[in-house]
């Protein structure tokens, strides 16, 4: 059974870490077995976030309005990971979205990993749901769901509850964690104009903050918004 790593949980926008982004950070690290140090963090996703968002986390945009973007959270959170092996309830998810931002960064983040989700897979078969809300529900250990810190506390306890009722829980051995991302260059001036000009000509409100976005996604939205309402002719401001 490990006795010293760190717990990783997130709350993002959407499940794709190409195009998603972080909304909340919650990690404990965790010494002898026992709650250690605690990171918690609203991170602002340079983007409005939808109310089914909202709904499930009750992270609301009102929340994240004065919170710090990815960029200022990023050193301080790296920091706070340093060399531990991390924990999570399908914790190449959480991965993925730290590793494009410290891609993104120009930094190095490279991880080894132990995931309660696939442990619960072969200690609890019989289990029909392997959520983490279901599984500490089954071991009656209460929490706030879908709020970072809360879960990443509440996975820490899963996984002590599996180490001590299964021995292939205990001597699970961490993993190499991979996620292939390549880095995004920032948004083009070229593309900022274009934005604002499909903005004026469609008579519509971005819910993105078009500085913030790389050139990647400032790509992918004009695509998008041409597929939705057409091309915009060249003469038009």
């Amino acid at each position: 059974m490990l006795e010293n790593y760190t717990v990783l949980d997130l709350e993002t926008t959407g499940l794709d870490p190409k195009k998603e982004k972080i909304i909340e950070i919650g990690a404990v690290r965790i010494r002898n077995g026992s709650p250690d140090e605690m990171f918690k963090q609203l991170v602002h996703p340079g983007r409005e976030i939808d109310m089914r968002v909202t709904e499930l986390t009750g992270i609301s945009r009102d929340m994240l309005e004065n919170a710090p973007d990815i960029e200022k959270v990023l050193p301080e959170l790296l920091t706070f990971l340093g060399e531990d092996v991390l924990v999570g309830h399908r914790i190449l998810f959480d991965y993925s979205f730290v590793k494009k931002a410290a891609v993104n960064a120009g930094r190095e983040f490279e991880k080894m990993g132990l995931d309660t989700l696939k442990l619960a897979r072969v200690c609890l078969p019989e289990q029909p749901s392997k959520r983490l809300t279901d599984l500490c529900s089954y071991y009656g250990i209460t929490y706030q769901a879908h709020r970072a810190y809360e879960d990443a506390l509440a996975t820490h306890r899963l996984y002590q509850k599996l180490c001590v009722n299964y021995e292939y829980a205990m001597q699970a051995e961490p993993e190499k964690l991979f996620y292939a991302v390549k880095k995004e260059g920032p948004i083009t001036p070229a593309q900022k104009e274009r934005l604002k000009r499909m903005e004026t000509f469609y008579q519509i409100s971005l819910p993105y903050e078009i500085e913030k976005l790389t050139k990647n996604e400032a790509s992918r939205i004009m695509d998008q918004l041409t597929a939705q309402y057409g091309t915009v002719p060249k003469f038009a401001k």
